[in-house]
């Protein structure tokens, strides 16, 4: 066997692509972690999430946009939700909590798909990413639903 291949086999064990190899190519391929695998470029992730409380955060929904998966905070990129932390009225407060238990159960739902947004992570170090399922936006199924608003730049009053 080639010594790259015996490289990449052993490095495969661990779960986790080294650093110098990143995300793409064929050692993604090999390297992919558990629960995840790959569908064309965009991996595909099926984990069970929960609402984030207080304290650690692994994988776990924090509102209607944002979420944490095995460790990242992912902002969805194509959304704005109400929010939850600091809303500036009862009526906001009721529906982001409304996205984000429905943003819970459409993780949940089944495989999806992670796909960069324009940008790799906004100002508070979240990575800005578009959410998928069979090609469709869960992001769009929320503005559908009357959840969220398309992301055009900037936040839009939920009062």
């Amino acid at each position: 066997m080639p010594l790259l291949l015996v490289a990449l086999v052993v490095l495969g064990l661990s779960g986790e692509v080294p650093r110098f190899l990143g995300e793409s190519g064929l050692a993604a391929w090999i390297l992919d972690s558990p629960g995840r695998q790959r569908i064309g470029t965009a991996p595909v992730y099926s984990r069970e999430f929960a609402l984030c409380g207080s304290g650690f955060r692994s994988t776990c929904v924090v509102d209607g946009d944002t979420f944490w998966l095995d460790g990242v905070k992912i902002r969805i990129a194509d959304i704005n939700t109400p929010e939850v932390s600091a809303p500036k009225c009862a009526a906001e407060a009721a529906l982001g909590q409304r996205a984000t238990e429905r943003l819970a159960a459409l993780l949940n739902d089944g495989p999806f798909e992670i796909v960069p947004g324009s940008r790799d992570e906004d100002r508070y170090g979240r990575k800005l990413r578009i959410v998928e399922r069979e090609g469709r936006s869960l992001g769009a199924q929320l503005v559908a639903e009357g959840l969220a608003h398309t992301w055009g730049g900037y936040r839009q009053d939920w009062c």
